[in-house]
């Protein structure tokens, strides 16, 4: 029996053009499957397959569990009759046992069958999609075979692909016989084995396509930096030049419009905008919301966005239909777009320079005068008036050096008032939570700091909150949350 395994092993390997080991495997579990039909159909066996003389032994296994387990199923053994067979085995450990090994020639059992014609099937799909991937063809051309619940079958080759219904382009009329492309958003890998996902939504389709239409970008002269979609509508991309002599923009479009009418036609007309891109971020918006006109943009690097202004005839083009243009140019370039009419900028300035002047002249100690100074010559922060470099201060022209030494020493010693109440406030704060078993002094100022100020904010938190503000264990989280919602349960 054992030349036969290795017989029938080697020549499922070579008709299949798998390898040894994916039969080998194939072959234990559907041997394991039939001798489980034979003992009981909840048991869990395992067969191993000597792979040079092909002679194979059976066993049954068991997982260890407590002894206070609610209930132990056939494939499941206590550890105190577990201790019986083997001394040092321990709670999660599998312990096993040989069976009587079913002959091979009752293998031909339908169940085993499936299971080896499955196995070796999936590993056939396996190699065809490593192949594939290893050709890097992420824009993948076929003809629809089927349809099934909306979803589009596509047959790429040898490969079989979905393209399912949310990642169709809107109002598109998919028919069986189509021939289409798509881009391989991902690998599904279920229960039926590998699977290829497409997408004609995605906006990496829509690069690939013009990769596709424009050589340049092939051979890195001209490159996508990125791109947005509103899918079967309206798309904006961002190039750049890496040649100097090349325009950007004429490259993508093409002769009279050959190229980017090409791209267009594959996305059921979608208008695509081509954008210039720029390393200055304001310039790059700017480019972005193209056709209207910004006559300012101001730019909050530490939230990463800007405030747009635009004349009042000028906001509906560069708001778009639906709110269309300014979302797609906020995808496209990453930053968060705030519009605004110039009469709604001037507002927004004047309530920020009215509570600038505000917090200067309060903290201070200064006449408005004076606080206008600081506000126009640009200062906003304590921070920048205590620590900013001196000769900068001294070349506002109104401040004498003794006025500039008093307004540093001023908002210094604000800062430190400030700084003293803080600290204060944070070892109050601490002192409440540091009566909950458990907590220690660090984290307790570490949570007081950061908000958590009393035993029902760390009650309110979420395991996975407290590890995020901390950085401590899962375990420790959930003891220390569970320690502050005991109120609760009283």
């Amino acid at each position: 029996m054992s030349r036969e395994v290795l017989l029938m092993v080697d020549a499922l390997a070579r008709e299949k053009n798998v390898d040894k080991e994916i039969v080998f495997g194939a072959l234990e579990s559907a041997l394991a499957a039939a001798t489980k039909k034979k003992l009981h159909d909840d048991v869990d066996v395992r067969v191993n397959i000597d792979r040079i003389t092909g002679n194979y032994s059976s066993f049954r296994c068991w997982e260890v569990v407590a002894d206070d387990s609610p209930e132990v199923t056939p494939s499941q053994i206590s550890l105190s009759e577990a201790l019986k067979k083997k001394a040092d085995i321990e709670i999660g450990e599998v312990i096993e046992e040989p069976v009587e090994a079913i002959e091979f020639g009752r293998i031909g059992a339908q169940s085993a069958k499936q299971v080896i014609v499955q196995k070796i099937r999936d590993a056939e799909r396996e190699q065809l999609i490593k192949d594939f991937l290893d050709r890097k063809e992420f824009l993948v051309s076929g003809t629809i075979k089927r349809m099934e619940r909306g979803n589009a079958i596509i047959e790429a080759g040898k490969i079989e692909a979905v393209l399912p219904r949310d990642q169709m382009i809107p109002k598109e009329n998919l028919r069986v016989g189509d021939r289409v492309r798509a881009y391989l958003l991902r690998i599904d890998r279920g229960g039926r084995g590998p699977q290829l996902v497409l997408s004609r939504v995605a906006p990496e389709f829509l690069v690939r396509l013009f990769e596709l239409e424009v050589p340049e970008i092939d051979e890195g002269m001209l490159e996508i930096v990125s791109a947005a979609r509103d899918p079967g509508s309206r798309a904006k991309i961002a190039v750049k030049s890496n040649d100097q002599r090349i325009d950007p923009i004429g490259t993508c479009v093409g002769m009279r419009g050959s190229r980017v009418q090409a791209v267009t036609g594959e996305l059921a007309g979608e208008r695509v905008d081509i954008i210039l891109w720029s390393a200055d971020p304001a310039t790059f918006v700017i480019n972005a919301l193209a056709p209207a006109e910004i006559s300012g943009v101001v730019v909050d690097e530490e939230v990463h966005s800007m405030d747009i202004i635009v004349e009042d005839d000028q906001l509906a083009q560069a708001i778009g239909r639906n709110g269309q243009n300014v979302r797609l140019a906020t995808d496209l370039t990453g930053w968060q777009l705030n519009l605004m009419t110039v009469e709604e900028s001037d507002k927004k300035n004047q309530a920020e320079f009215e509570e600038i002047r505000k917090l200067f002249m309060e903290r201070l100690d200064v006449d408005e005068e004076v606080a206008d100074i600081l506000v126009q010559e640009g200062f906003s922060t304590l921070e920048e008036v205590a620590y900013v470099p001196l000769n900068e201060m001294l070349e506002i022209e109104s401040f004498d050096e003794e006025t500039v030494n008093a307004l540093r020493s001023r908002a210094r010693n604000a800062l430190l008032t400030e700084a003293i109440a803080s600290e204060e406030k944070v070892e109050h704060a601490a002192g409440d939570l540091l009566s909950l078993e458990g907590m220690d002094a660090q984290t307790a100022k570490q949570l007081a700091s950061q908000g958590v100020s009393t035993r029902d904010d760390l009650a309110d938190l979420a395991v996975d909150d407290l590890i995020e503000l901390t950085g401590m264990d899962k375990g420790r989280a959930a003891k220390l949350i569970m320690a502050a919602r005991a109120p609760w349960f009283e």
